[in-house]
């Protein structure tokens, strides 16, 4: 197993790795919208919180040796599902045409009060 771990992404609050690699398989820890500074995004509206959560899962992946294209599995909790088509329209302008199985998650609340986390798992090529 190899830890991969990258400054452009939040850097984690807890006890686990940003992502970890195990033979061809990348598991992206869940990513809350933390910027990569530190800085909690607690007040911003839904669709820039979504775009912090996704942006660091994407950087993982890139450090990973990764593009979008490798993600295969994606789990979105979503604090009230009424946020699901906004984080939809999110994600569908950052993967483009990459359909990777999916699934979102309404739960009542998420950690600090965060409105989405979002996990990842990946092929790992590199």
């Amino acid at each position: 197993m190899n830890i991969i771990h990258t400054p452009t992404a939040a850097k984690p609050a807890g006890h686990y790795s940003q992502a970890i690699r195990h033979g061809d398989t990348l598991y992206i820890s869940g990513q809350l919208p933390v910027s990569p500074g530190g800085r909690h995004n607690l007040s911003a509206p839904f669709a820039e919180q979504a775009q912090v959560a996704l942006a660091n899962v994407l950087e993982i992946l890139k450090a990973a040796g990764g593009t979008p294209q490798d993600l295969v599995k994606v789990t979105v909790y979503v604090a009230g599902v009424e946020h699901w088509p906004a984080f939809d329209q999110v994600y569908a302008g950052a993967l483009g045409d990459h359909r990777p199985a999916r699934a979102v998650v309404p739960v009542p609340e998420l950690h600090h009060g965060y409105l989405v986390e979002i996990e990842a798992v990946a092929r790992y090529l590199a």
